[in-house]
């Protein structure tokens, strides 16, 4: 497994927001979402006041390839997840850009969910964007370090 390290973490986040996706991968930072969690987020599972997303599902590619919704992994992963006021902060300024849609990061494409897929690639965009090694997207959530620090974007 390789992780992000601390000294790259301004030049994937940087690279991120000039695609227009900061607050879905600051999330993935801080949060150590799934990626089929993290693609299944609605605005409702976002509690601001008390600065929570709530994990209560997630897509998974079916048999046949398909999407479908289903509970998370184990029933541990059913869970609450702390998040900072950056990340909070973030997410408001994304549900500007699209009050209307449930999806907290609707695909620019579809204006739906992700695929799965694209988020993968849009990671993998994102690191040779800034310059970085390749990295698994699913060890983004075991980062050697998480963003503190404030973000002014």
């Amino acid at each position: 497994m390789k992780t992000l390290r601390p000294e790259h973490l301004k030049a994937y986040l940087d690279a991120a927001d000039a695609r227009g996706v900061l607050p879905m991968f600051y999330l993935e930072l801080v949060s150590g979402l799934r990626k089929g969690e993290l693609v299944a987020l609605l605005w409702d599972d976002l509690d601001i006041a008390n600065r929570t997303i709530s994990i209560s599902k997630q897509y998974i590619k079916n048999p046949s390839g398909k999407l479908a919704l289903s509970r998370p992994k184990t029933e541990t992963s059913v869970r609450r997840v702390s998040i900072p006021q950056e990340a909070v902060e973030l997410l408001i300024q994304e549900h500007e850009k699209h009050p209307e849609n449930p999806y907290m990061f609707p695909s620019s494409a579809t204006g739906e969910m992700y695929y799965l897929d694209s988020v993968v690639k849009l990671h993998e965009k994102i690191l040779k964007d800034a310059g970085l090694e390749h990295i698994r997207f699913h060890d983004l959530r075991h980062p050697n370090v998480k963003p503190k620090t404030k973000i002014k974007w």
